[in-house]
C-alpha cells in the first residue's frame, strides 16, 4: 500500500496527515468481535494539510467540512478495514476536488411550448363544459 492518498492525479496527501483510529466493531460476530479492534476510522484535517493548496482546501471544506472522515467495519481483518477506510476517504476527497461543469442555459423548444399551451386550452375547454349554465342556479 502506498504512503499517500491520491484523490486526483496531481494531488498526493501523505498518510502522516491522516489520523487512523481503531475500535471494536458493532453488530454480531461472537467471541472474536468482542476482543478485537477491527473497526477503522480515518479522518483528515483539511485546514492543517501541507499537501493541498488554499483553493483545494476551500473546495473540500465547502462540500465536506473542515474534517473529512471515513470508516469501515465490513471485514474481520483490521488491515483490510484500514484499506477500505482509506479508499473511502480518498473517494470522498476526489469527489470534492473534482470541478463541476457550469450549467449551460437551454431554451424550451417551440414545439414543446405549443403542445403545453394546446393541452392547457383543451383542459380549460373540458372544464368549461362541466360548468352549470349561469341562469339555472
Amino acid at each position: 500500500m502506498p504512503d499517500w492518498l491520491q484523490p486526483l492525479p496531481a494531488v498526493r496527501i501523505p498518510l502522516s496527515e491522516v489520523v487512523v483510529r481503531t475500535s471494536r466493531s458493532g453488530g454480531p460476530g461472537g467471541q472474536h468481535a468482542n476482543v478485537t479492534d477491527s473497526r477503522v476510522d480515518a479522518s483528515f484535517d483539511v485546514q492543517a494539510s501541507q499537501a493541498l493548496t488554499d483553493a483545494q482546501k476551500a473546495r473540500i471544506a465547502d462540500s465536506l467540512g473542515s474534517v473529512v472522515r471515513a470508516g469501515a467495519q465490513d471485514e474481520r481483518s483490521q488491515l483490510r478495514n484500514r484499506e477500505l477506510a482509506l479508499e473511502r476517504l480518498e473517494t470522498r476527497l476526489a469527489a470534492a476536488l473534482r470541478p463541476t461543469a457550469p450549467r449551460l442555459k437551454t431554451r424550451v423548444p417551440k414545439r414543446a411550448k405549443r403542445k403545453r399551451l394546446d393541452d392547457k386550452s383543451r383542459r380549460a375547454t373540458t372544464k368549461q363544459g362541466r360548468r352549470e349554465p349561469d341562469g339555472e342556479r
